[in-house]
């Protein structure tokens, strides 16, 4: 026989202290997600020799995760809009946690590849607690309570890499995966009994033919990208893939202006103040992403090479821990800075730091004080722009799109952080000395992908600067002599 259900108390201390612990309970799943996309990262220079496996087959551990990440949330944010976000982060967690008792449970790499794709599921965590916040915040906390769920991607893949390092080197590494199935049931729960389901919904038929085109575009352009310094960018399979990804987007882009119920409202994109949000997301995505991928080879580069500091897996990750304080300690202030002069200026604002960051690292890059704080200075400034990148698109959007349409912003910091990484692979392949006998990458092109990482910054910087049309923190467009509330202005385009 079913338990009965708990009684409130008369007095709603019940109901009250769920509604105290939604924030709490929403950033708890941001982290835990961003913590289950690096915990591979240790594992990597050992999986072939646990799993029997190639390096190549190897890699696919993370590659898995990114592409079905890109392709699920859009996918998942527009099923959020219209069948309840709450329902849908479950399912999306839930395969998340799914994923992480498989990974635990088998050596094959072929499982685990397919195990770490379902776990992709996760990536659309963010995007669905933003939406559900701005449907049950009132306007006075909303901004802070977003600005911290944008910024625990960074504070989860922060804490994430020397937890699993730890795990890696004092126990089995099965014991990883297991810790996360745990953390994520724990989620589950946490969410059915704190975050309620949002009223607000999109009611129609789901685009199912919208959802594989994005799918098959999707993969077929993000597997160019990631695979292109491995399989040659010049090879057969490469061009192919690119021409495959414009053929496929090309005709998804036809299908969705002509569908009455689109998967992704591309008349919507194309306004200046969505289209230009979701092209700063990908610009400082990739400079983003530069940071973290660069620190953890260059702190770990043999002494012998003249520059490198031969640290550990585990202190790598100790260097890269102030930067996930840094995000956790700046996210008010920049919901504070967005109250007071919007979220564009923040956005610019944090462009322009992460590119004051990467210069500190371009004048030196040989102590370890100055990596650590030219690493922070990085995650602040990353803090910023991606705490204020989902105000933009919540001020810009219907309420009825806001799950899908953050998905797409999300979806940009992705393909941001694969061209990213593509970059800098190209970089230090191009400029490596042998060390030992074997290669490593020179010091100049560490210095060269900084240099690169800090000139998208500043273009994300310059994007941010033209969106037009930036409301006030009370919901109505700043504009002479009159104002209007932002879904007006979303509705009509302006």
């Amino acid at each position: 026989m079913a338990s009965p259900a708990p009684i409130p108390a008369p007095d709603g201390t019940d109901r009250g202290l769920r509604a105290r612990l939604t924030i709490p309970v929403l950033a708890y799943c941001g982290i835990l997600m961003a913590v289950m996309q690096t915990v591979v990262v240790p594992l990597l220079p050992d999986l072939p020799r646990l799993t029997g496996a190639s390096a190549g087959a190897v890699s696919w551990m993370v590659t898995a995760s990114l592409l079905s990440g890109a392709v699920l949330t859009p996918v998942l944010g527009r099923a959020g809009d219209m069948y309840g976000k709450r329902r849908v982060l479950l399912l999306s967690f839930a395969l998340m946690a799914a994923g992480s008792v498989i990974c635990a449970l088998t050596s094959d790499i072929g499982v685990l590849i397919a195990a770490r794709a379902l776990q992709g599921a996760a990536s659309s965590v963010v995007p669905l607690s933003i939406s559900i916040l701005r449907d049950e915040l009132p306007p006075e906390r909303r901004g802070s309570a977003v600005a911290l769920m944008s910024s625990t991607v960074g504070i989860g893949a922060a804490l994430g890499l020397p937890a699993a390092a730890v795990v890696v080197q004092y126990a089995n590494w099965h014991v990883m995966f297991w810790v996360t199935a745990a953390l994520g049931a724990t989620g589950v729960a946490l969410i059915r009994w704190a975050v309620p389901e949002s009223p607000v919904r999109e009611p129609g038929r789901f685009d199912v033919t919208g959802a594989l085109g994005l799918a098959a575009g999707l993969i077929s352009l993000l597997l160019a990208v990631s695979q292109g310094g491995q399989w040659g960018w010049g090879s057969a399979r490469i061009t192919g893939l690119f021409l495959a990804a414009a053929l496929v987007l090309g005709l998804w882009w036809w299908h969705q202006l002509r569908a009455e119920q689109p998967l992704v409202d591309l008349r919507l994109v194309s306004r200046p103040r969505v289209g230009l949000s979701h092209l700063a997301a990908l610009l400082t995505g990739f400079a983003f992403y530069a940071n973290s991928l660069v620190t953890a080879q260059l702190v770990q580069a043999p002494v012998a090479s003249g520059y490198g500091l031969g640290l550990s897996i585990v202190q790598t990750g100790l260097c890269l821990l102030p930067g996930g304080i840094t995000m956790l300690l700046f996210s008010p202030l920049s919901a504070r800075i967005s109250e007071a002069r919007g979220p564009r200026i923040t956005l610019a604002l944090g462009a322009a730091v992460i590119a004051s960051g990467y210069a500190v690292r371009v004048v030196d890059s040989h102590e370890l004080w100055m990596i650590m704080a030219g690493a922070t200075v990085v995650a602040t400034g990353t803090t910023l722009a991606y705490s204020a990148l989902p105000s933009l698109i919540l001020r810009a959007v219907p309420p009825g799109q806001t799950a899908s349409a953050n998905g797409v912003n999300v979806l940009m910091r992705t393909i941001g952080q694969a061209t990213s990484s593509a970059a800098v692979a190209a970089v230090l392949v191009h400029h490596t000395s042998l060390v030992g006998g074997a290669p490593v990458p020179t010091l100049h092109g560490y210095l060269l992908a900084f240099a690169t990482a800090g000139a998208v910054a500043l273009a994300a910087c310059a994007v941010a600067l033209t969106i037009p049309g930036d409301p006030g923190p009370d919901g109505t467009r700043r504009a002479p002599g009159r104002t209007r509330s932002v879904s007006d202005g979303a509705l009509e385009g302006a």
